[in-house]
């Protein structure tokens, strides 16, 4: 068993929640954001810290997704596990097809990386820096300054 993850990570994923909620809203776009839910993949189960879901994935109380449904996985990078945040869940989520992922580092400063499925591997296409409001355009528009993220 591993322990629940520090106050900054709680407070950024549910203000990421929050912000992604808000843009999917706004761009009529159906889909559901969900913090630390069960994505079935074709090689297990992980656990991403956000996904944005179809709306229909989620239509009952249930306990996992599947990949086919998730369009975004996010990892928010926690010190003990940053090989499996940066290097193996990405590798997991671009072999299920997932089409977007965004990594959120805290470290030196807060960083938003973003990444689009090209060619069955995940490319770099946005990195959003603290201090600076980015718009990132996918799966629908959304305006972030990671530093608003993870400060108290």
């Amino acid at each position: 068993m591993s322990s629940a993850p520090g106050v900054r990570h709680q407070r950024a994923s549910f203000r990421l929640h929050v912000i992604l909620a808000a843009a999917a809203r706004a761009a009529g776009a159906p889909v559901e954001v969900i913090e630390a839910i069960n994505v079935v993949l074709p090689s297990g189960l992980v656990v991403p810290d956000l996904v944005i879901t179809d709306a229909g994935a989620t239509a009952e109380d249930t306990v996992s997704v599947d990949a086919d449904a998730v369009q975004l996985g996010v990892e928010l990078v926690s010190p003990g596990n940053k090989t499996m945040d940066r290097k193996v869940k990405p590798l997991l989520y671009a072999e299920a097809a997932i089409p977007h992922f965004w990594s959120l580092d805290f470290e030196p400063a807060p960083r938003l990386i973003v990444s689009e499925l090209q060619g069955g591997r995940y490319v770099e296409t946005v990195t959003a820096l603290a201090g600076t409001t980015t718009r990132i355009n996918a799966p629908f528009s959304v305006d972030i300054d990671p530093a608003g993220l993870a400060r108290q």
